[in-house]
């Protein structure tokens, strides 16, 4: 048994973290913390458990806390995260792992300084349809995956328009870090992991800058701010030359097109896949001089529950073991480092050499 602290008392505390560690027999919460306090006490006493603080400092000196989830905006994921490792603590910080690759960067030298565990939220890579993909590539049935398509595309909805949201120097960015980063690090995992070699992209600020004016289909995180901020992106496009596949990808949380679209083609020369996110997914091949289409059957009722779950079980496993899981923050660094190309690229109008 395990005692937990959880940092952000938010949407994605409530409805994913805290439940899931409710739900793990070795793990105990014992701190609630946010800076609203009404957040930290609602959540010690829904569950019935825990204390109620505002300030994480309080916690990082307590000897019973072995490990942290980091549920708090973006901007602070990194000093939150330095913080409790130097402290002794072993840290899952949700997606992204910071505001910017220099900051990820520092999270990952922590780590590697303190010896303790840092993952990252990107929780894809606990997802059944997700590593079926990837045991289907590392198999052969795809053959040679030379290029992989990436689109996360929705009709006029972006989320909380002109709060935190879509302020850059709170979340970092807006469509390319937000849905982006799990887009892109499935086909990293999914694919091994390879190096990128160059980053072309652009992003494009469009549709939300009259906020008082801007038409929706839903806003999440809403209602808008009429007199607030928006200086992120709701579109972007991008092309990543790996060591592996060539990757292109289309995000928008708003476009003016009514469909939305969100999947993953996987194009290899003996057999394709589309990932429907959130979903199932299809392969396509040719087998005794005829094309076949196969549907595997997963259960797909309370996906995103049961990644979480998932993802909150190996955490306190490898807590207790020392195990490095695939979320570890020497793998989503390459995500980091491919997004931070991305923008770079748009800013500076020429694409982007790692080597």
């Amino acid at each position: 048994m395990i005692k937990v602290a959880v940092i952000g008392c938010g949407t994605i505390a409530n409805s994913e973290h805290i439940p899931s560690y409710i739900n793990c027999p070795d793990a105990e919460i014992k701190y609630f913390c946010d800076i609203i306090p009404e957040r930290a006490k609602a959540a010690a006493e829904k569950y019935g458990c825990g204390i109620a603080v505002t300030d994480y400092h309080d916690i990082l000196n307590d000897p019973e806390v072995t490990a942290v989830s980091i549920c708090t905006p973006n901007k602070v994921h990194s000093k939150i995260s330095i913080d409790f490792l130097k402290a002794g603590k072993h840290v899952l910080c949700e997606k992204p792992a910071a505001i910017n690759l220099d900051e990820a960067l520092k999270m990952q030298q922590a780590q590697h300084e303190t010896g303790k565990t840092l993952n990252i939220g990107v929780v894809n890579r606990f997802n059944e349809p997700v590593n079926m993909i990837k045991k289907y590539i590392e198999d052969g049935k795809l053959g040679k995956v030379y290029h992989v398509y990436a689109s996360f595309r929705a009709y006029r909805s972006i989320p909380g328009l002109g709060g935190a949201f879509t302020t850059k120097s709170v979340a970092g960015g807006g469509v390319l870090i937000d849905w982006g980063i799990h887009f892109i690090d499935i086909v990293m995992y999914c694919t091994g992991d390879p190096a990128p070699i160059t980053v072309t992209g652009d992003t494009f600020s469009y549709l939300g800058k009259d906020i008082p004016n801007y038409v929706y289909r839903k806003m999440w995180a809403g209602p808008p701010v009429l007199n607030g901020t928006y200086d992120v992106e709701e579109s972007c496009t991008g092309i990543i030359r790996t060591t592996g596949p060539t990757i292109t990808m289309h995000g928008a949380w708003a476009q003016n097109i009514g469909k939305n679209e969100m999947y993953i083609d996987f194009m290899g020369d003996k057999g394709g896949i589309r990932l429907d996110y959130g979903k199932g997914f299809t392969y396509y091949t040719a087998k005794d001089g005829k094309l076949v289409e196969e549907i595997p059957e997963v259960d797909t009722t309370y996906l995103f529950d049961k990644m979480f779950q998932n993802e909150i079980n190996a955490f306190v496993k490898c807590v207790q073991t020392g195990e490095k899981l695939p979320s570890h923050i020497d793998n989503a660094i390459i995500s980091a480092k491919i997004l931070q190309g991305i923008y770079d690229s748009a800013e500076q109008k020429k694409e982007i050499n790692f080597s």
